[in-house]
């Protein structure tokens, strides 16, 4: 399965080997998340789990921002344009379209949670509102030293709600967290890295390249041990110790049959590095 070329130029895709590289592109307006490009951004994500190729994603963002939020401008253009849709003309009054039950197993915050391969971030610049959380539903974060984290939903009489609520106090504390979104705070790179924000602050200039070099050493392990480790460390959120490792030594017993623990056993004793297929 090959991974497909990107239908929008606000997503660039690019894969490197074993390695996807999804790329936010609309630069003039710091990355802002538009219709189009949360649809694409899922799509790819979804192919990527699907292909046994890619072993790792790496998300970052064009231009000196890595995304500044939802495009609340197109969002309500599309919601316009779809109420006109419905009813043939503006509603007006009472007059509105039937609300719908709202369905987000489609959706960016969803399928990168649900994704079993290893997404690396790489925070090119500021992440704000929908773009924080994005990060936070990263397994790795890389930040340039001129990126920084921006928790002001509260100052757009809006919530994190793309996961921020439930990911963030996981992450740095409640109370921490409560700081961070109550004040409305904007954090730079260092104190990111201080707060376990992110994993690594390197300079902006070698972001990618850092970024290439950890998701190469990711692509370089067994697949299937990491995409299962993933999946256990994701359940093991909500199961309790013994339920975890029963789960644990379940998924070992077919890992002791394949191919690339067999790979793994003769590439230790050769002392040499072990070439792993996904098999």
């Amino acid at each position: 399965m090959a991974i497909s070329a990107s239908s929008t130029p606000q997503l660039l895709v690019e894969q490197q080997q074993h390695i996807l590289i999804l790329t936010l592109n609309r630069p003039d307006r710091l990355n802002a998340i538009s219709r189009d490009m949360l649809d694409e951004l899922s799509r790819k994500v979804v192919e990527a789990d699907k292909d046994p190729e890619i072993r790792c994603i790496v998300l970052t963002g064009s231009g000196r921002g890595f995304c500044s939020g939802l495009d609340l401008i197109d969002t309500n253009d599309r919601r316009d344009s779809e109420a006109k849709d419905a009813e043939g003309d503006q509603p007006e009054g009472n007059n509105r379209p039937a609300r719908k039950l709202f369905d987000l197993r489609d959706a960016p915050i969803n399928v990168m949670w649900h994704c079993d391969t290893p997404i690396i971030c790489a925070v090119n610049g500021a992440a704000a509102g929908y773009g924080m959380d994005m990060t936070l539903l990263c397994d790795i974060r890389i930040m340039s030293d001129k990126g920084k984290m921006a928790a002001i939903t509260a100052r757009r009489n809006v919530v994190p709600e793309s996961g921020g609520t439930w990911l963030l106090p996981k992450l740095v504390g409640w109370a921490k967290a409560a700081e961070l979104y109550y004040r409305g705070r904007t954090v730079g790179a260092e104190e990111s890295l201080s707060l376990g924000l992110v994993n690594t602050v390197v300079p902006h200039e070698e972001l990618m390249t850092t970024a290439m070099t950890w998701a190469q050493e990711i692509a370089d392990n067994a697949p299937v041990a990491v995409q299962t480790t993933k999946r256990m460390m994701r359940m093991g959120m909500e199961e309790s110790y013994d339920t975890s490792v029963d789960h644990l030594m379940m998924h070992l017993h077919g890992l002791f049959q394949s191919e690339d623990f067999e790979e793994g056993l003769k590439a230790f004793l050769e002392k040499r590095k072990p070439e792993f297929t996904g098999r």
